[in-house]
């Protein structure tokens, strides 16, 4: 069964590192899709041909012939598409891999958007718009972000919790909140790692820091 993106459908994932396909897993089942884990790249192709999943999810990142072993899952799961998750790639090397790729690191969020994407058969497709609140602007799609004229570099995790913030823009979060959002569901961290990286994101962001804390209750991120 071929399904439309979110809501649904088999998930063949590969990948190697058991601790991220957790990660995965989570974010991938909280949108309602079914997934089955293979840790193994080089059974890859023989699972997809004995499941028959809707998508797929290929951690390439560890094949010595990427290019080679993405072929052979292909050709196995049939109509199904790939989702390719590389390493940072050329131009040249990114060729025969597909349409659908997602480049480590990235945010679980982005694998999700990716699966979604794949699904309903869109290709990459344009860049979301621009995220913006005061002079702080942010490309989710390429994962940048820029005060005024001056590129802010940050931190996969900080990203992600800065991303959420500018994303729901006048809202308050508690730090629990904003842990699940940032860290995943049941991660391991504490409250007190959302203060750390708050205050990281101030010290980067500096005097155009739109995040304010409210006092007993968490932070928000003003428009």
């Amino acid at each position: 069964m071929n399904l439309e993106g979110g809501g649904g459908g088999l998930v063949l994932l590969v990948e190697h590192d058991e601790g991220v396909a957790e990660l995965e897993r989570r974010y991938l089942a909280r949108e309602g899709y079914e997934i089955e884990l293979e840790t193994d790249p080089a059974r890859a192709a023989s699972a997809a041909g004995r499941l028959r999943p809707d998508v797929v999810v290929l951690d390439l990142s560890t094949a010595a012939l990427p290019t080679d072993l993405y072929r052979r899952v292909a050709e196995a799961a049939g109509s199904a598409p790939v989702v390719a998750v590389t390493g940072p790639l050329e131009p040249a090397a990114a060729r025969g891999l597909g349409e659908h790729r997602v480049t480590r690191p990235f945010s679980p969020r982005v694998l999700v958007s990716a699966v979604g994407d794949a699904l309903r058969g869109d290709g990459p497709g344009p860049p979301p718009g621009t995220l913006r609140a005061g002079t702080v602007a942010m490309d989710p799609r390429a994962r940048t972000v820029a005060v005024g004229e001056r590129s802010v570099a940050l931190t996969v995790t900080e990203f992600d919790l800065l991303e959420f913030l500018m994303g729901n823009a006048g809202r308050v979060f508690t730090r629990e909140q904003l842990l699940d959002a940032a860290w995943g569901p049941g991660a391991g961290a504490g409250s007190r790692t959302v203060d750390v990286h708050i205050a990281q994101l101030r010290s980067k962001l500096g005097e155009g820091s739109p995040i304010r804390t409210v006092r007993g209750v968490g932070y928000v991120l003003d428009a």
